[in-house]
């Protein structure tokens, strides 16, 4: 437990104080505390529920979902203070892994409480710009949560950057594809499941963030609802994109899937262009295979080349026959990139 307290008009941030110091500092308004609750530990866990319970006076069933972390993200007020569930970014997400943590929280008229089973990078930096710089403080607990709610929605961007990259990634190894190649739908079933679950903590948390930054909770004064909404546009551009990587994903499965047909049909007509030369040839084959005693140079001592080469002349006209039509031998297309830099050089 780390408690931070921000006297007005002090040049600097209080700490060191223990669970028997926070009624005397609550019962100054004037006072902005931060009461940073761990739960690593089962001990951390029981010291946190009976500090919100019995000196906060916090909603018991809002102290179990906080004790909890599977929780989605959502806002509940109460006469006092609300009460709210975000969701930050675990350090080992990546594009095909996306994985949260939970951050439960309660905003006073004077104070902001945090809990969360594992660290945040975000709480970290918070506590490190004010330990440096009060600035936060002076403007109130409102914005220092706001502080604490715009670095969790920050560290998205990386993630979702990771995304665009791992799209762009496969598209080109789809493209570049020879056979149907398992390893590559893995990875797009497993980018498809992380963009489906980025789209749907970014729409859950969007909601929270709606109601903070309208003026629904008194305790946000509304001097400091517009950097609710600054946040909250950040989370809607996250939440638009995640929409659309999710249509482009969507888009890669239909590609692996044509990709494959189109290798399959390569095939196909390999072996339907080699039956076709094969047919006539067995043709001619089988008729001088019958057993006739009167058949035109059946007993002929060129009869043997002649049908040699006529069948040979069959093979040849029927591949110069499919190669005209453009069945076989068809030459790759150059890509638009290449083309448009040879008419630029001419």
């Amino acid at each position: 437990m780390e408690i931070f307290v921000y006297r007005k008009g002090a040049d600097e941030i209080e700490e060191g104080f223990t669970r028997d110091d926070l009624p005397g500092l609550l019962k100054d308004e004037s006072n902005v505390v931060w009461v940073d609750l761990q739960g690593e530990t089962p001990e951390k866990a029981r010291e946190a529920k009976d500090l919100l319970i019995n000196v906060f006076n916090f909603h018991y069933l809002t102290v179990e979902d906080c004790l909890e972390t599977r929780n989605q993200p959502k806002v509940e007020a109460f006469p006092d203070y609300f009460y709210f569930i975000v969701h930050g970014v675990k350090t080992e997400t990546h594009s095909g892994n996306f994985v949260t943590k939970e951050l439960d929280g309660y905003l006073g008229k004077n104070f902001v409480v945090t809990f969360h089973v594992e660290r945040f990078r975000s709480i970290k930096k918070v506590k490190s710009q004010i330990r440096s710089n009060t600035f936060a403080c002076q403007r109130g607990a409102a914005y220092l949560l706001h502080q604490i709610l715009d670095q969790i929605v920050d560290y998205y961007m990386p993630v979702v950057d990771d995304f665009d990259n791992a799209i762009n990634d496969l598209e080109e190894r789809v493209f570049r594809m020879r056979k149907g190649n398992t390893a590559i739908l893995e990875e797009i079933m497993d980018l498809r499941r992380a963009v489906a679950r980025l789209k749907r903590i970014s729409a859950r948390q969007l909601e929270v963030l709606y109601r903070l930054s309208h003026g629904e909770f008194p305790q946000i004064p509304e001097n400091v609802l517009p950097f609710y909404r600054d946040v909250h546009d950040h989370l809607l551009r996250i939440s638009d994109l995640a929409e659309s990587y999710r249509d482009l994903v969507s888009g890669l499965f239909e590609i692996h899937f044509s990709v494959t047909a189109n290798r399959t049909n390569d095939v196909m007509k390999v072996l339907a262009i080699f039956s076709a030369i094969m047919l006539p040839l067995s043709l001619v084959a089988g008729i001088y295979g019958m057993n006739f005693e009167n058949m035109p140079e059946l007993h002929s001592p060129h009869g043997y080349y002649l049908t040699l080469m006529f069948m040979i002349v069959i093979a040849i006209v029927l591949l110069f026959y499919f190669w005209r039509k453009g069945w076989i031998f068809e030459p790759e297309e150059p890509p638009a990139e290449t083309m448009i830099e040879d008419n630029n050089e001419k």
